[in-house]
């Protein structure tokens, strides 16, 4: 399934989120545009009703404007009748006389011609109070319904206002916008006047149904748009961003394959798959380390085996060749016995690094001063010391510490065993102590021949010797140091070591205190 992978889940959550955020803004762009267009067309509606429900001005007095001959008027005649002359008594302004009845009943008539010369053509209804047809401009369509409050009971209060349900009885005066509504494709405004009839103002919408499915499709078209460089831009991102991971799989693969240099490269190394990219690469690094060190240590330790081994196989093939003397025999057990104490000695070392690597023996945390532990190191060794003449000078005042007095007692006894084997006759070996820095440090520095600067690196390695052939010679199996570190690391404390060719080398084991 394709869903299995983060690219896709990213990218479809991504393009849900788009498609989400892209229709509720279109929706809502839609609605806006489509109330905005219906209130100005509701306020276009009332604009025309109210230029009908509105009484004109009473034509002027004669004389009134001064460029006007006398005898003729410019004002419109509004509600006068044909042939009516000036200083007649004028119109009748109220809603409910019959001269604006009458003139609302010609405008009606008239709407449709006045109305021609626009684009959206607006028709008029007038109905009586009974629902039957007072006038109709020539645009309006004939199925019209009259609105609902046509014909029913006038509220109480009602008569004698105006139209806009407010002012004195009979005058006209400021009220409630009229009433709207949608038939079909016409949008319909009207307005009750106060004795039952119905004025009503209309016009299509078919225009302006045609603009806004324009803008829907507009909208879509941009939403689609936006929507397909989303997903486009989506699906860039992720890939770049999963980028590291196909790199750290097909690494890790040609690892477990066996080939144990393979690094992942990682460009940036600040994001957060950078830094993953630099840890694995750190590991990678110290698993191909370890590796190499196992191997090594699995060469060494079956060379060091080997010769023991075949010390005791070719004595006793030599033995059982022939009948011997009681001499000879007692001399190959003799030699069979000292090959069996090395090997011995070997597994016992290997055995005590495979302890400490797996934290088999767990290290104790008790007080204990160090001083005591040196001084009792120092007399188990100074009969050897004394065999070659070096004097051991032990300068460790009382200095308490944390951890394995029996395991410090066997670092103190490896390094000191070192520096009398590779000391020089009638050499010195100076061991000190003293606190520094929220630590022990115990330094053991000899007056031996000094170590090559190209074998410090290595010299705590395992089955790793200085002068190979005279080790092997005098028995040693190039463990004792790489036990040394492996005890000082499992307490938390560090081992160095600086040397001079000539003049000697100084062994510096630093412990914490708590």
């Amino acid at each position: 399934m394709i869903f299995n992978s983060i690219r896709w889940r990213l990218q479809a959550w991504h393009g849900l989120i788009l498609v989400a955020v892209l229709a509720g803004f279109g929706v809502a762009a839609y609605q806006v545009a489509h109330d905005n267009q219906l209130r100005r067309i509701d306020q276009d509606l009332e604009q025309h009703l109210m230029a009908l429900v509105r009484p004109r001005p009473p034509r002027p007095p004669q004389g009134r404007f001064p460029d006007e001959p006398p005898g003729q008027s410019s004002a419109p005649q509004f509600g006068r009748q044909p042939g009516s002359q000036p200083g007649e008594p004028r119109e009748d302004r109220r809603f409910d006389s019959p001269d604006f009845l009458q003139n609302m009943r010609e405008l009606v008539q008239q709407g449709g011609v006045l109305d021609a010369s626009q684009t959206n053509t607006f028709y008029y209804i007038l109905w009586q109070g009974d629902g039957a047809v007072v006038a109709r401009s020539p645009g309006a369509p004939d199925n019209v319904p009259a609105p609902t409050r046509v014909g029913s009971p006038e509220p109480q209060g009602l008569q004698g206002r105006d139209a806009f349900g407010k002012g004195s009885p009979g005058m006209p005066g400021p009220g409630l916008p009229p009433e709207a509504r949608t038939r079909g494709q016409m949008r319909e405004a009207y307005r009750f006047l106060p004795h039952g009839q119905c004025l009503l103002v209309g016009r299509s919408l078919v225009p302006d149904l045609a603009a806004m499915r324009r803008l829907a499709l507009w909208l879509t078209a941009a939403g689609a748009t936006v929507l397909l460089l989303g997903l486009v831009g989506g699906w860039w991102v992720a890939t770049r961003a999963i980028r590291p991971i196909d790199a750290i799989s097909a690494t890790a693969v040609r690892i477990a394959d066996g080939d144990l240099s393979q690094r992942i490269s990682a460009a940036d190394t600040e994001s957060e798959l950078g830094r993953l990219a630099g840890v694995l690469n750190s590991t990678f690094a110290r698993l191909e380390a370890s590796f190499d060190q196992q191997a090594r240590f699995t060469s060494d330790a079956s060379h060091e085996l080997r010769t023991p081994v075949s010390v005791i196989l070719t004595q006793t093939q030599t033995a059982l060749s022939r009948e011997r003397s009681s001499v000879e025999y007692r001399e190959a057990l003799e030699a069979c016995q000292r090959a069996a104490r090395r090997m011995k000695a070997l597994t016992e070392s290997l055995l005590e690094l495979a302890r400490l690597d797996a934290g088999q023996k767990p290290i104790k945390r008790e007080r204990f001063d160090l001083a005591v532990v040196v001084r009792d190191c120092v007399e188990l060794l100074r009969p050897l010391a004394a065999e070659r003449g070096i004097q051991i000078h032990c300068d460790v005042p009382p200095m308490e510490c944390l951890g394995d007095a029996e395991r410090i007692g066997q670092v103190v006894t490896n390094l000191l065993t070192n520096a009398i084997h590779f000391n020089r006759d009638q050499g010195e070996v100076r061991l000190s102590v003293r606190a520094e820095h929220g630590g022990v440090l115990l330094i053991l520095a000899d007056t031996g021949q000094g170590i090559p600067a190209e074998d410090i690196p290595h010299l705590f390695e395992r089955f790793y010797r200085v002068d190979k052939s005279r080790s092997r010679i005098q028995g040693r199996n190039g463990l004792g140091l790489a036990i040394c570190k492996a005890i000082v690391d499992a307490h938390g404390g560090t081992i160095d070591v600086t040397s001079q060719a000539g003049v000697g080398s100084t062994f510096t084991v630093r412990l914490p205190l708590t």
